[in-house]
């Protein structure tokens, strides 16, 4: 049961051995063709007002004496929002719920930030160990207490990213997994339970890749 359960997260599709299931994270490329219209079509106005959305949104976030620009985050964004998207299709993989597609975004977002933070402002950098009013004996203990919750950012970025994507579609799986042994009253009662989950699923495709871009926005914010 349990093996069946988690078979839905094994990109084990292949074709020359080649996995196949992790294509799926470049199927948002259909999209671009619609950019290029001469009269924006419905799908592509809808594009603009949610990117000039995030954009505004993040742009808040960012430190105006900060370098660069926050299309990256946007980038990050729309990449996830479209991968969680993707995944609630039935027969489309999910790769954003695997933590070698979340890590390898959080990961290298994370160490390109400390590289460049540590190399360029690194008295900023030992100045954020300690916050301001610490006394002097908590001092080593801030130190150790900032370097160990500033490591594990990539890590959490990436588990509660997979994590969320993988608690909803393991409990769509439980419940239609009894369905050819229930009632007629009892399916009519999962489908309508699964349409709920379908539609809270939406919103947590959306919140999860906006939670993951504000957060590296904020992460990015601090180096200055």
């Amino acid at each position: 049961m349990m093996t069946n359960l988690f078979s839905i997260f094994d990109p084990t599709t292949s074709v020359l051995m080649l996995p196949m299931n992790w294509l799926s994270s470049f199927i948002s490329l259909i999209i671009l063709p619609y950019t290029f219209w001469l009269i924006p079509s419905r799908i592509n106005m809808m594009w603009i007002q949610l990117t000039n959305f995030i954009n505004k949104e993040l742009k808040i976030l960012i430190n105006k004496n900060a370098l660069g620009s926050n299309i990256i985050f946007t980038t990050i964004f729309i990449f996830i929002m479209i991968n969680n998207f993707m995944g609630l299709f039935p027969y489309i993989f999910t790769s954003s719920s695997h933590m070698s597609m979340t890590l390898s975004l959080s990961l290298p977002l994370w160490m390109s930030l400390m590289i460049f933070g540590w190399m360029k402002f690194y008295s900023n950098m030992f100045a954020h160990m300690v916050p301001m009013g610490t006394p002097p004996i908590l001092m080593p203990f801030m130190v150790m207490i900032e370097s160990i919750s500033n490591l594990i950012r990539p890590g959490t970025l990436a588990i509660r990213l997979a994590a969320n994507m993988i608690a909803g579609h393991l409990l769509i799986t439980l419940i239609s997994s009894t369905g050819p042994s229930s009632s007629t009253i009892l399916i009519s009662l999962m489908i309508l339970a699964q349409m709920l989950l379908l539609t809270l699923e939406s919103a947590v495709a959306i919140i999860q890749a906006y939670v993951f871009s504000v957060l590296s926005t904020l992460y990015s914010s601090e180096i200055k």
